[in-house]
This record gives C-alpha cells, structure tokens and sequence, in this order.
C-alpha cells in the first residue's frame, strides 16, 4: 500500500465516522446531533423542486431540519452509506404519517463532503 492509499483510507474512514453520525442523528429525528456534525458555514441544498434550495450556516439549516421534523410521522431511513475520501453518497428513505412506511415517503441520495471533522456540504436528491 502506497502512502497515497493510506491517506485516502484514513479520509474515508474520517468522512464515514461523521456521516454515520449525522445519519444517526436523523434516524432518532436528533436536530442537535445533526447539527453536532455540520461546519458553521455548512451549506445545505434541499430537494425542492425545480433545483432545490440553498441553506447555508448553522441557523438556517437548523431551523430547516427542525420544520421537516415537526411533520407527524417523520423520519429516516438510511438505506446505504458509501464514503470515499472527503465526499460519501447516502441513500435514503424519508416516512411521513403512521404507516410502516407512514402515509408517505420519497426515496432519495445526498452527496456529503467533510472537512476538518464536520459536514460543509449536503446536497439532496430525491426520486419522483
């Protein structure tokens, strides 16, 4: 193994401890553990039709995850987590309602980059 291997599995080792807990933190609809993980000047761009809409710092994104989960019902899934490097893919399933699935849900993928320990971007995609 290369130096270079090295210091990219030690990156993606990094990125994947971060992800998954930010990805804990919405599973347990935690927006202080979700905001544990992300840089002050995070930027977060949603899924809102037609090309999302962009978030950016600690108090604007805050207050996005906190409206989504005051929607009855709500809450994630993680489906798959692939890091590699600074950058890691997450699939997700998002449930609304009082159904195994609730009364809805949309599947979809963020793009997540970390630096320095924290989330500074997340970029969502969602099927449909």
């Amino acid at each position: 193994m290369t130096r270079s291997d090295q210091v990219q599995g030690d990156t993606t080792e990094a990125t994947r401890a971060v992800v998954e807990r930010l990805l804990d933190g919405f599973g347990r609809a935690d927006v202080d553990a979700i905001m544990a993980e992300m840089a002050d000047d995070v930027v977060f761009e949603s899924t809102e039709p037609p090309d999302g809409r962009r978030h950016q710092g600690q108090a604007d994104v805050r207050r996005v995850w906190e409206q989504l989960f005051a929607t009855p019902g709500a809450r994630f899934t993680t489906e798959a987590l692939l890091p590699h490097g600074e950058r890691a893919v997450a699939l997700w399933r998002y449930s609304w309602g009082a159904g195994e699935y609730g009364d809805g849900h949309v599947r979809g993928v963020d793009v997540i980059t970390v630096r320095g320990g924290k989330v500074v971007e997340k970029l969502s995609y969602v099927k449909g």
